[in-house]
């Protein structure tokens, strides 16, 4: 009940305000830090010094190193975030790529087709069969198609 007396409004947006800023400086420190990590264009002596200066004179160190390199930081992100974005592209599209292939269902259908042709006999339909319920998938078409090339 004092509590509210002794602890007027604008004491409690003030106490916020540096709460805040307080959490957002650690938030920049640690993108700092994540930064010097990142640049690939830096030598390990020169993260080793920024990476001191911001640690041992946390406040002077976070302003340097903004105003020095703070430009460039946001250009290495959005490289990052670039390079990111390029390799999930490229996993999407293999991974589509690789629904092209044909199923085990597929290939037990060719597999049937053929030995309905009479390409292959049936003691080469079921290795093949064997091979693809296996789940070696094209060795079972490709051992069929060579053992009907090779009849």
């Amino acid at each position: 009940m004092y509590l509210a007396y002794d602890y007027p409004l604008m004491s409690v947006f003030w106490s916020m305000l540096v709460f805040f800023l307080w959490i957002m400086w650690f938030v920049l420190l640690f993108r700092i830090i994540v930064d010097i990590f990142r640049d690939d264009d830096m030598s390990g002596w020169g993260k080793a010094g920024w990476l001191a200066f911001v640690v041992f004179l946390p406040f002077l160190g976070v302003f340097v190193y903004v105003i020095a390199r703070g430009k460039n930081m946001g250009h290495r992100e959005v490289a990052q975030a670039h390079a990111q974005q390029q390799a999930f592209d490229s996993y999407v599209r293999e991974t589509a790529r690789g629904a092209d292939r044909p199923s085990s269902v597929d290939e037990l259908a060719r597999l049937s087709e053929i030995k309905a042709r009479g390409d292959i006999t049936e003691e080469e339909f079921h290795r093949a069969k064997e091979l693809v319920l296996g789940g070696s998938g094209t060795s079972g078409r490709t051992g069929a198609t060579h053992s009907a090339a090779g009849r």
